[in-house]
């Protein structure tokens, strides 16, 4: 048996570098055409890798077209720098460094945990699915508008086999599987933050989370931009460039989905909120990648005050990314979609016409739809699940973001439905550190300890 091992193999990347040097400003054509006359493939549209080895010639032109494609200028890097102080010049509105904020209740941090586990969860079993497949395996199970656990009950076979489950999440995420919260990339992250802020405190270094990673992250559950990062530290490459060398996932999701505990633990300072999350992020992305880590991080630290609607949440996250940058304007236009449009299908068909160019597990859709859905659903917490989840493209790390931002509005565990949160038995699987079988309460207990604790670096 072949090992295939998804997201670093050279001939895969170079189709996605040359998707990510047309978006962000290069000039690629030439290398592209080098590429295909060789007989070069595609990137795999949804896979993490191509079924068969190339031959070693293209492996290896693959990787010199990497190293030619890094050094092409690009038109769009003065408007989307990834240097924290360039970020902060880009950006009129940048928050000001507030006063002491009350640290969240407890309670209100169980049910941003609880929120992003429900919302992750209901998204597994669709992942990588297309949108016409998600809707019509929600109307063949009655559940269409989404509003429940996905199901097979009742699902005719012809349409499981065009449409087939998430291979992996399947046993485990449908509503007549679900036995507690299964591991999953999108809760990991934040497990290894709490692990982060424990041992090296608030001024931790990007350094210090590649330290953390290679000590208790199995290279196995990292994908994409993370896979190719840990690939470069274990060459001997250092942060930040890690986030450069051969890497054309670096603005993907993978940050985003990273940032909810420096939001948590930054109450009421968005700027803190998006400077760790910078921090973090730039072991794995640039620019935009970033940019949706920062907003996600900003946004979630004025949700944090309990006293901000959704819709100021969302205004105090733009304030931290480049208003000229790509993410910026999608976000800007999947709020404006979400205000004035009534029927959420209708968004979600106008942002995947517009974002139809890009990955679907690139950062700009997906950022843009779960600030399209929280705005849609007014904060509501099933509302924004389900949108964030019927919307398409990263459906599980769009469903976990969306469901922490709406859980910590709603300030209580209680304030969740019972549907969402009684099948996951306070419990969530994990392989980082000794978290494997811990309780959502006991999460919370730990994220509140470390609210304003006093800096400390070894």
């Amino acid at each position: 048996m072949t090992l295939r091992l998804t997201w670093v193999q050279p001939e895969d990347l170079l189709g996605h570098e040359l998707a990510q040097a047309y978006q962000d400003g290069r000039a690629p054509e030439a290398i592209t055409a080098r590429w295909h006359a060789a007989g070069g493939p595609e990137a795999p549209p949804r896979a993490g890798t191509s079924p068969t080895p190339a031959s070693r010639y293209l492996r290896a032109l693959a990787g010199d077209l990497l190293d030619e494609l890094a050094e092409l200028p690009s038109g769009l890097a003065d408007a989307e720098p990834t240097a924290l102080g360039q970020i902060r010049a880009h950006c009129p509105d940048w928050p000001a460094r507030p006063g002491p904020a009350p640290a969240p209740a407890q309670a209100h941090l169980e049910a941003a945990w609880l929120g992003r586990a429900v919302g992750c969860l209901l998204g597994k079993p669709v992942e990588k699915l297309p949108l016409e497949g998600i809707r019509d395996l929600a109307r063949a199970g009655g559940n269409w508008p989404l509003r429940t656990w996905f199901t097979a009950r009742g699902v005719p076979d012809d349409l499981l086999r065009t449409h087939p489950w998430n291979r992996r999440s399947a046993p485990t995420s449908l509503a007549e599987n679900i036995d507690g919260m299964p591991e999953d990339d999108d809760l990991n992250y934040p497990l290894l933050n709490l692990l982060l802020l424990q041992r090296y405190g608030r001024d931790f270094t990007t350094a210090d989370v590649a330290r953390l990673w290679l000590d208790e992250l199995p290279a196995g559950r990292t994908f994409t931009a993370e896979r190719v990062a840990y690939r470069n530290l274990l060459t001997g490459i250092e942060p930040p460039h890690t986030a450069h060398h051969r890497n054309p996932f670096r603005e993907w999701i993978g940050a985003l989905i990273r940032a909810d505990v420096h939001g948590w633990t930054n109450p009421g300072d968005p700027a803190a909120a998006a400077a760790a999350a910078h921090r973090d992020a730039t072991l794995t992305h640039t620019a935009n990648g970033v940019y949706a880590a920062m907003f996600t991080a900003a946004t979630i630290a004025e949700a944090a005050t309990g006293h901000g609607d959704i819709h100021a949440c969302l205004r105090t996250g733009l304030t931290v990314v480049p208003p000229a940058s790509r993410l910026a304007e999608a976000i800007r236009h999947a709020v404006h979609l979400a205000r004035t449009t009534e029927d959420f299908d209708t968004v979600v068909d106008a942002l995947h016409t517009t974002h139809r160019a890009y990955h679907w597990v690139h950062a700009l859709p997906n950022t843009a739809l779960i600030a399209a859905a929280l705005t849609h659903a007014n904060g509501d917490f099933s509302g924004s699940i389900c949108r964030a989840v019927s919307g398409g493209w990263d459906t599980d790390s769009n469903g976990a973001t969306a469901g922490s931002v709406a859980g910590l509005l709603t300030g209580a565990p209680a304030a969740l439905p019972d549907r969402w949160t009684t099948p996951l038995k306070n419990r969530l699987a994990t392989s980082v550190a000794d978290f494997d079988g811990i309780g959502f309460d006991t999460l919370a207990q730990l994220t509140h300890q470390l609210t304003h604790r006093e800096t400390r670096h070894p």
